[in-house]
């Protein structure tokens, strides 16, 4: 990030404070088509910053901005189709979770676990049998194939395109060892993902090694039309139940999806808090990350609020009866979520500590010691004027004051404190 860039992020920011982004939703309109990116050399970082990611849009990439990597010149064969004996020498005896997409197991598919060499054998049969199993379809999703690689067979797989660097969630992930957002789905034609927000309200993006996909894309505030007369949202945006005007009673008030063709070699950016549902087409390998940074750490932290809320909802009538009431709320919500107000909190300290310190080193040591990263001394800067913004919601928030910090260290205040004062050193020099 350069310095204009910085200037017109803060910007923005501070033209809407404590709101979430929108990008078409809520009533504002939302554009009748994706935008596509054609040439890598025309398209900057800060194009896709102003362009993309502070309005909250999606866009596509052509397949250019793929075309040098390994995943795409092993994984498929001549045809275009998945090079299933390679992948099978690479990764035959891999454990890999498998949903059906056949089955509804609430909002989402029942999963299993089962080696590569099993889903590839399935996947083979499936397409003899003209796609068809007694089985049903089954989707390889959610792989973590970064997590189970070395980074020299990483770079020979994929390279991290530097519009989705500044990716806070799995430096997060990284720093701890444990977990990672990046993933790589593969399944048959016609195998799909039933409609959804991702995680956390995080950014993703998606690139088809082979195959096409469909993409019914959805902005903030659009899926709310979309509800049942409970109150849920729908598991299949084109299923014929949602032609019945008393079982979802304000679908007249919906507007159609953004509809996206996903080529091979593509990559699709979905911005934070879009819904969608997606389709293969083909028989289809991709590489998916989930991502936050700066730009969607309000989304973030206002999901938590809405999570939390929820819990407290459904366990409302224990209230007075449940000693440390609150404490279970945060129980149960990271168990439902994945993560409660006090590993917010973790994660936000992780994040400002390697912020705190790539500034202490001056902006000429911290371009050479983050390029990796995508950083550069105005972009550490953006991330703390950031930081500043949601730890101080966070601190302030009731449920908050509520959690135990007496272990935290630093304590909220401190580490807000020191936010503060390397943001004001950023901003004098």
């Amino acid at each position: 990030m350069d310095r204009e860039t910085r200037a017109f992020a803060e910007r923005h920011f501070r033209s809407l404070p404590g709101r979430v982004l929108g990008g078409g939703g809520g009533g504002e309109p939302a554009r009748s088509r994706v935008a596509f990116i054609q040439a890598p050399a025309s398209f900057s970082y800060a194009d896709f910053v102003k362009g993309f990611l502070l309005p909250n849009l999606p866009c596509v990439f052509s397949s250019a901005f793929t075309e040098g990597w390994g995943s795409r010149r092993r994984w498929v064969t001549p045809e275009g189709k998945p090079d299933f004996e390679y992948l099978l020498d690479k990764y035959g005896d891999v454990i890999v979770p498998v949903a059906n997409c056949g089955v509804q197991e609430y909002n989402s598919n029942p999963k299993e676990c089962m080696s590569f060499r099993e889903y590839i054998s399935y996947w083979k049969e499936y397409i003899q049998q003209g796609y068809s199993s007694p089985r049903g379809c089954l989707y390889l999703k959610d792989w973590h194939l970064c997590r189970e690689s070395t980074v020299e067979d990483l770079e020979d797989v994929f390279t991290l395109p530097v519009y989705f660097s500044s990716d806070w969630l799995n430096e997060f992930w990284d720093a701890l060892d444990v977990d990672d957002y990046r993933f790589v789905y593969a399944g048959p034609k016609g195998s799909w993902s039933p409609f959804h927000a991702d995680i956390f309200r995080s950014y993703s993006w998606s690139v088809n090694i082979c195959g096409r996909k469909k993409w019914l894309l959805f902005p903030p505030g659009q899926e709310e039309p979309l509800r049942d007369l409970h109150g849920s949202l729908p598991y299949d945006v084109t299923a014929p139940s949602l032609l019945d005007a008393h079982l979802y009673p304000r679908l007249q008030h919906s507007s159609p999806p953004l509809e996206v063709m996903q080529e091979a070699g593509e990559m699709v950016f979905v911005p934070s808090g879009w819904h969608h549902q997606v389709y293969n087409l083909d028989d289809t390998i991709s590489i998916n990350h989930n991502w936050v940074n700066g730009c969607n750490l309000f989304n973030m932290w206002h999901f938590l609020q809405q999570e939390l809320q929820a819990v407290q909802r459904e366990i409302s009538e224990w209230k007075d009866s449940m000693p440390n009431w609150h404490h279970h709320c945060q129980v149960i919500m990271k168990s439902c979520s994945g993560i409660n107000f006090e590993e917010f909190y973790h994660f936000l300290k992780i994040i400002a500590e390697k912020r705190l310190l790539a500034l202490g080193q001056g902006p000429e040591e911290v371009f050479r010691t983050c390029t990796g990263l995508g950083l550069g001394y105005q972009q550490a800067a953006f991330d703390v004027s950031r930081l500043v913004e949601v730890l101080t919601s966070v601190i302030t928030h009731p449920d908050f004051q509520r959690v135990d910090t007496s272990t935290f260290s630093p304590q909220p205040e401190e580490l807000l404190g020191q936010l503060k004062d390397a943001m004001a050193a950023a901003e004098a020099l």
